[in-house]
């Protein structure tokens, strides 16, 4: 499964919305994603793929392809590290 899959499964879970309706272009309104259920999800995908997401970069996401960019390139440091 992809990291792409993996972070829609893990937000779809977190705000019940189908994760077939996420697409990289969704914004966190068009899912009707509230400030608590972006936290959730937030230390959900961290604890999963064993990463940090600092607040400031978080607030830089405008839409669910940001997220998962950020999360693909946190990755892809780590596993250079």
């Amino acid at each position: 499964m992809s990291i792409e899959e993996q972070v829609k499964e893990i937000v779809a879970k977190i705000v019940h919305v189908d994760k077939n309706l996420m697409t990289k272009e969704s914004t966190f309104k068009d899912i009707k994603a509230d400030s608590l259920d972006m936290v959730q999800a937030l230390v959900a995908v961290e604890d999963k793929f064993d990463i940090e997401i600092l607040d400031e970069e978080a607030q830089k996401f405008q839409t669910f392809g940001d997220f998962v960019d950020y999360v693909e390139k946190r990755l892809a440091e780590k596993e250079k590290a």
